[in-house]
């Protein structure tokens, strides 16, 4: 008893000091939400390790056969929607379409084209190995928000011919050459490459484009152009996750690829799909969630900054229709974020925050990860109270990873920098030794 005393003075000096670090013109969140953290009503957090049935968890036989399988169907029943895209109609063809050096390394793009009767889908991937290959390459994959030519000024990179949201190099929704490498700050390939890991890529919104149009185009549209959604039918998140694991699928038979360390990263909208694609896919060996807040890292109950109801009236297609049940009402959902966490254990899980993007809450995305530490036990790994403790409120920047489980809370804004891709390269060193 006196341990866990101690570790909640801990905590609440922790909270003391991330509360002052966390201050910051609140202009760049939207109005009227909550960004006071005395604000946040109190809360309990859905149990991991008690069954629907009231059962007690206590060994990772029992959390495998048993409770995994409740919080996954809550996830699919009541967030996420059950995937309705069955592999069965489809045919699947992969085509490598081009190859050659670029800056840093070895370029390689590829089609992957899922085609139902006279109808296709193509999803165009990017490949960015290490110029000297002497065994399979580990890699990190993501998804991108507006097409594989604007994570590298590669002029070879192909311009995705898919629907584009507005924004610089963009016009009436194509892409222009003009938006070559915009995002290449948020993709440090020179780095990534340089530590013997590969990246690989896609449009998101080749895959499903980001708007709400009753599930007419992407790979809803070719599987049923006429489907109706049911309550726990899935959304785009669920499309997203979906075709994150269609790429892991190419990665797994490619004897070019360490199939033992395939690496899913995503931030923001994408970091709630790279949680989901982890829940899912086995297959994949490490998860990183950058920025994801509200529907992915972040603890709901807490409505801070981004809501349940706001997220689901501003993307309507995102989640399934069950989740609209819980707008002002998270706390009468049977799961929370740390469930979806839970679901990555025991493979390698990070979190990272930024101290400006309140939005997300960043303090929300920590304790969820902190609530996965039961399941994370079961495994032998452990959270311990020096996260709490070399907090620096001076840099506001620190690294926090202890065995399976990591975090970061960087100093800045919504994005992803070259210092969050050192922290993910770090962890990813310390759970998988090049030497494997």
């Amino acid at each position: 008893m006196k341990s866990r005393f101690r570790f909640k003075i801990i905590l609440c000096l922790a909270y003391l000091l991330l509360s002052q670090n966390l201050s910051h013109d609140l202009k760049s969140q939207p109005k009227g939400y909550n960004y006071d953290e005395s604000k946040v009503p109190d809360y309990e957090l859905p149990l991991l390790l008690e069954s629907d049935l009231g059962r007690k968890i206590s060994t990772k036989e029992e959390w495998i056969s048993i409770r995994r399988p409740e919080i996954l169907n809550h996830l699919e029943e009541e967030v996420y929607g059950k995937n309705e895209i069955p592999l069965g109609p489809f045919k699947v063809r992969t085509k490598l379409l081009e190859t050659g050096d670029s800056e840093f390394g070895i370029r390689k793009q590829y089609s992957i084209t899922f085609s139902r009767r006279e109808n296709e889908l193509i999803l165009n991937v990017l490949v960015f190995l290490p110029p000297k290959i002497e065994k399979a390459v580990p890699v990190f994959l993501g998804l991108n928000f507006r097409g594989n030519h604007t994570i590298s000024k590669d002029n070879e990179v192909i311009i995705t011919p898919g629907w584009i949201r507005p924004g610089k190099g963009v016009k009436n929704n194509r892409s222009l050459e003009e938006g070559r490498g915009i995002a290449s700050s948020r993709w440090d390939i020179k780095q990534i490459l340089s530590k013997g890991y590969g990246l690989i890529t896609a449009y998101y919104g080749e895959i499903d484009p980001d708007f709400d149009d009753g599930f007419k185009n992407g790979i809803h549209g070719l599987l049923n152009p006429n489907r109706k959604q049911q309550p726990n039918s899935g959304g785009s998140i669920d499309a997203w996750a979906w075709g994150l694991s269609r790429i892991v699928d190419f990665i797994s038979i490619d004897e070019q690829f360490d199939h033992s360390r395939i690496i899913v990263i995503g931030h923001s909208r994408l970091g709630k799909a790279a949680l989901w694609a982890g829940a899912k896919d086995e297959r994949i060996s490490m998860v990183i969630s950058n920025n994801s807040g509200c529907g992915g890292a972040a603890i709901s109950r807490r409505k801070f900054g981004e809501t349940v109801k706001r997220i689901n009236d501003s993307f309507p297609h995102w989640f399934c229709p069950n989740y609209k049940k819980y707008n002002d009402q998270e706390e009468t959902c049977i799961v929370d974020q740390h469930s979806l966490l839970s679901m990555i254990a025991p493979r390698p899980l990070y979190v990272a925050s930024a101290t400006e993007d309140l939005w997300a809450d960043p303090m929300g995305e920590f304790y969820s990860l902190q609530a996965t530490e039961p399941v994370f036990r079961l495994y032998g790994f452990k959270l311990i109270s020096s996260w709490h403790e070399k907090l620096n409120r001076k840099s506001r920047v620190e690294k926090f990873k202890q065995d399976r489980m990591g975090y970061h809370m960087r100093d800045g804004k919504h994005d992803v920098t070259s210092y969050d891709w050192k922290r993910y390269l770090d962890f990813a060193n310390h759970n998988f030794p090049n030497d494997q």
